[in-house]
């Protein structure tokens, strides 16, 4: 597994299989990594922090480096290459440069109108575009791997490479399962902020979205189940930022569960606990 810093260092890892990520690598990750792996390309994950999608006073400083440990994840996934690339060379005019830069982007409609992260963090996927279409520049990828935790952010990125066309040579975006603790909960970089008293509440998340699929299943109305779920989060103390159900492909709302058996529904919840921000999602469509 070789270590690269340079963009230029990139060359030979074209039309790789790429995963973008943050680091603070969980078994979430390493799934990525092994999807990729099995296509049977040359698999570079990038690790890279990037200050341009943090808001001010959202957590960058705070967001867990674990170099060492994240190493050995993608060593064990079967990655070939890390791409660790300083902010310089990301960005070599300087954040205040790349801070404009990503606020003149045309996002994608999913990335503005849907009113769930785009409400709550409004600069976060002009920023969360702007990097991702830099590592597909470098690395020339033809495929690349995103987890379905964050779903309004896969759909982003599908649509962005959409738009883009052959910018990036077909390259062919996968969408991967959300892989769960055994007791249920998402994983995600922030769980270890969470206290060991507060793991009981954050599994709310989960069973609001088991509640959402029962009402689907049910052919509960739609306010009626998004009602369901966030009373079910309020229960365990979490505050909600959007509890909702929409479609898969727009992120817009849905008139009716009979229309989403169609057609698809997604549940889609923000909350926080203790100041810990967590999201999950599933899918409330026909089984």
């Amino acid at each position: 597994m070789r270590i690269v810093e340079q963009a230029e260092s990139l060359a030979p890892f074209h039309r790789c299989a790429l995963v973008p990520t943050m680091g603070a690598l969980h078994a979430g990750h390493a799934s990525l990594i092994a999807r990729a792996a099995s296509g049977g390309r040359p698999v570079v994950v990038s690790l890279f922090v990037n200050p341009t999608q943090f808001a001010q006073g959202e957590d960058f400083s705070k967001y867990p480096r674990t170099l060492d440990a994240d190493l050995e994840v993608c060593q064990a996934a079967g990655a070939s290459a890390i791409f660790i690339p300083s902010v310089q060379i990301m960005y070599p005019r300087g954040l205040s440069a790349a801070n404009a830069e990503a606020s003149a982007l045309q996002l994608p409609r999913v990335a503005t109108q849907p009113k769930l992260e785009d409400a709550r963090r409004p600069t976060h996927f002009a920023g969360v575009c702007q990097v991702v279409a830099k590592l597909f520049d470098m690395c020339q990828p033809a495929a690349a791997y995103f987890g379905e935790k964050d779903f309004q952010q896969l759909r982003v990125i599908q649509e962005m490479v959409r738009r883009e066309g052959p910018r990036w040579k077909d390259l062919v975006v996968h969408a991967c399962p959300t892989i769960r603790e055994s007791d249920g909960l998402a994983m995600s970089s922030r769980n270890r902020y969470l206290q060991p008293n507060q793991r009981h509440n954050a599994l709310a998340l989960s069973r609001a979205l088991t509640a959402a699929q029962a009402g689907a299943r049910a052919g509960m109305d739609i306010a009626a189940a998004q009602d369901e779920m966030q009373q079910v989060l309020a229960r365990h103390e979490l505050v909600v930022e959007y509890a909702v159900i929409r479609s898969p492909d727009t992120l817009l709302p849905l008139d009716t569960f009979q229309f989403a058996w169609k057609l698809g529904a997604r549940a889609l919840i923000a909350a926080r606990l203790h100041g810990v921000r967590l999201i999950d999602n599933a899918d409330c469509g026909q089984a």
